[in-house]
């Protein structure tokens, strides 16, 4: 969960324009560089407050210890001790809330913006404890406290984003002569607040204020179910395996589902409910009526009828989202939501998504058209199936490439990619990583390593970086990256604790964990994020914060840098031999980069495109069910693909609000990674070009929210970004200008 003060309730942010060369640019000026500072703040501060006693061995309230700057208590910290410890965390926040507005002093930037940025210290600590106990540790105990303390915390927020006093001081600092006169980044940080405000209720009258406040608490609680209901159907839905029923599948994923079914106390072997588990099982498995079992559970997930289906929760979600921005004055929840946005408005993300639409299911039908020569050629006797995707494609990749994804595999451990990570970090930032003594920093789960993170030629200790690599019951699914604490300088400098968070098939004891090419593209993908959150040199809280279309763009490019000679050589090498993979292998994989482009863009589009019409609707009475069928139907979407997140498990939008509305901002984001990844391609130095990487780290990766997006970029590349990279990378057709 996200700091509550200095995120959720400012959600808003600046309009920002990229132009893509689909629509006009965001200005022709000349960009401004970026203005950084490190010194202290001298300003507004609130009095030490000594605990209440009762609270006093609160172990989620204790201030964190130890060496790093101070760490969480992840190994003493106590479930019981969360409820009062929010209870009390809210209380003092708003108390400080009633500090600033007290105030008899006019508003200004310090003790107005500056001291809102140092509110709710307490309540930082605690969601760190929270985000780890509802995404990594989560429990029957703890969803009552999450369902109990949701819309209680929505309540909280909206006491502090309805706060009129506090808004009467916010506006007073954003409309004043002195914002002339502050850094830019201070500026920007002014309008970060302001808009933050502004675009969740402050300008309402009473009435609308109540209602708009019981609309977020009834979401809160919405969010919170549709979550926990995916998380119940991936946990209560697995598929055993018997020994005759292994056929087509690797030894090392053979010992993986073993492992699983023995975690369980289950005998024999199973296939878990999560991508990392499905996807292999279809590519591989000879056993077709199981692969059509493993498919439909996996992709029925909160779509079974039951006590965790999903569909009720999504419509009352859509219907309460679109009343409230009604409030504000949207015409839809889409509009509202891509105000702040680099896309700007619904109407040019998808553009951009149409833009590619029609390329991306012509492919589809050149690579079953394939896939069906081949089964016919076996003399299979089906035609192909969703469920059949990913096998023949497999079959198709041997055909045309003579690539073996499982040959690869044999390449790719994960000890090895985690290193050639850490090389990859230190030649573009700088940064080394140091294993920390084992347990001299606590952990929340044995399978949990910590790095010192430090500059490589200073020594200066820079942050820590978590990893917790392996699916288990009680995690949720995928893969995803956050800190725990941000940098800032504003109150002194503040080190980086940063994570990242996979779900990866925990191999039998002694056994490497071998991982597919796709899921070594991600492990590098959150990486990205991680670099993102430690690369930070920004003064304020708020200014660690992202605009969603712009934040998926770094973690991204870094994606590009696995397939480079110097990460391929030293560190992608066989688990056995330890030999690199050898040059004949590589070059299939190069030859094969654009192959099943179609399915990868279109399952991608297909949600992305679901998503953006739920939100551009009008949701009375709406059905998610037939509203998905009928939305795709009408998109032409091919029969044998599936979107990649059906709507009943559709997590990115209907678990919270970070992605809704917003999941075409992968595509966005990556108009600008194929653009700025062909800069490192044709520099001197190639991807570790020295020049290219400073200005990579300087423009894209420190400054963080600290300034515009779109101006970021072309400091970087010295344009907008042009789509026509992205349509090069993915093998489709160029447009002729």
């Amino acid at each position: 969960m996200r700091k509550i003060l200095k995120t959720n309730i400012l959600l808003g942010a600046s309009a920002l324009v990229l132009g893509f060369g689909l629509a006009a640019c965001g200005g022709d000026s000349a960009p401004k560089e970026p203005a950084m500072r490190t010194q202290t703040e001298a300003s507004f501060t609130f009095p030490d407050v000594a605990l209440p006693d009762a609270l006093k061995s609160n172990t989620v309230l204790a201030d964190w210890t130890g060496p790093y700057g101070g760490v969480p208590a992840f190994e003493t910290v106590k479930l019981e001790d969360l409820k009062p410890a929010l209870e009390y965390g809210m209380e003092r926040s708003l108390a400080e809330i009633d500090m600033i507005t007290a105030n008899p002093d006019a508003p200004t930037f310090e003790n107005t913006i500056v001291a809102l940025e140092r509110t709710g210290s307490d309540l930082d600590r605690i969601y760190t404890y929270w985000g780890i106990w509802a995404s990594n540790m989560s429990s029957p105990e703890f969803r009552a406290v999450q369902g109990e303390m949701a819309p209680i915390l929505s309540a909280f927020s909206s006491k502090i984003t309805q706060n009129e006093a506090l808004f009467e001081r916010v506006k007073a600092v954003h409309d004043s002569d002195a914002v002339d006169s502050l850094r830019p980044d201070q500026q920007r940080l002014v309008k970060l607040v302001y808009d933050g405000f502004a675009r969740n209720g402050a300008t309402l009258n009473e009435t609308d204020k109540a209602r708009y406040a019981e609309i977020n608490q009834r979401l809160a609680t919405l969010h919170t179910t549709f979550s926990n209901n995916v998380l119940a159907d991936e946990e209560g839905y697995v598929t055993p395996l018997t020994q005759d029923q292994l056929g087509g599948l690797s030894d090392s994923y053979i010992k993986a589902a073993a492992a699983a079914a023995k975690a369980r106390d289950m005998d024999g072997y199973i296939v878990t409910n999560t991508r990392s588990s499905m996807s292999p099982f279809l590519t591989y498995s000879t056993e077709r009526d199981l692969r059509e079992k493993v498919w439909r559970t996996y992709y029925s997930r909160g779509d079974n009828g039951d006590a965790t289906d999903n569909n009720a929760i999504i419509a009352e979600i859509l219907q309460l989202r679109d009343e409230r921005v009604g409030l504000l004055g949207y015409d839809n929840y889409a509009q509202w939501r891509l105000a702040d946005r680099m896309a700007g408005t619904p109407e040019r993300a998808i553009e951009l998504m149409e833009a590619v639409w029609p390329a991306a299911i012509a492919r589809v039908a050149e690579e079953v058209a394939d896939m069906q020569a081949v089964a016919d050629a076996e003399g299979a006797d089906i035609t192909i199936q969703p469920w059949d995707y990913r096998f023949y494609a497999e079959k198709v990749r041997r055909d045309k490439y003579d690539l073996d994804s499982d040959e690869v595999k044999q390449y790719l451990q994960l000890g090895k990619l985690t290193e050639a990570m850490f090389f990859t970090a230190g030649e573009l930032f700088n940064f080394e990583f140091t294993p920390v003594p084992e347990g001299s920093v606590p952990v929340f789960h044995p399978d949990v390593k910590v790095w010192d993170v430090t500059d490589k030629d200073s020594g200066d200790h820079i942050g820590l970086w978590y990893l917790d690599p392996f699916a288990r019951q009680g995690k949720r699914s995928g893969a995803w990256a956050t800190s725990y604490r941000s940098h800032t300088t504003f109150d002194g400098p503040k080190n980086v604790l940063s994570s990242n968070n996979s779900n990866f098939v925990k191999g039998a004891e002694g056994e490497p964990v071998l991982i597919s090419w796709d899921d070594a593209n991600t492990f590098f993908h959150e990486m990205g994020h991680a670099l993102h959150f430690l690369s930070s040199n920004v003064a304020y809280p708020t200014l660690n914060g992202g605009v969603r279309d712009y934040t998926e763009f770094q973690s991204q490019l870094l994606e590009r840098w696995l397939s480079t000679d110097e990460v391929v050589n030293n560190y992608l090498v066989h688990y056995k031999t330890g030999e690199p993979m050898p040059a004949d292998l590589r070059q299939k994989i190069k030859d094969a980069a654009t192959f099943n482009q179609g399915f990868a863009t279109t399952e991608y589009l297909a949600s992305a495109l679901v998503d953006m019409r739920y939100h551009t609707t009008d949701p009375t009475g709406i059905d998610p069910d037939a509203f998905e069928r009928e939305t795709l139907a009408d998109l032409n979407m091919p029969d044998e693909i599936v979107m990649r997140h059906r709507s009943p498990h559709f997590g990115h939008i209907f678990s919270g609000e970070g992605y809704s509305a917003g999941y075409y901002g992968y595509m966005w984001a990556d108009v600008l990674t194929s653009d700025a990844a062909e800069s490192f391609a044709q520099a001197p130095g190639g991807f570790y070009d020295k020049e290219v990487a400073d200005k990579l780290v300087k423009y894209l990766f420190a400054p963080r929210n600290a300034i515009d997006p779109a101006e970021a970029f072309r400091l970087f590349k010295g344009r907008d970004a042009d789509i026509s990279a992205l349509l090069r990378d993915r093998g489709f057709p160029v447009p002729e200008e």
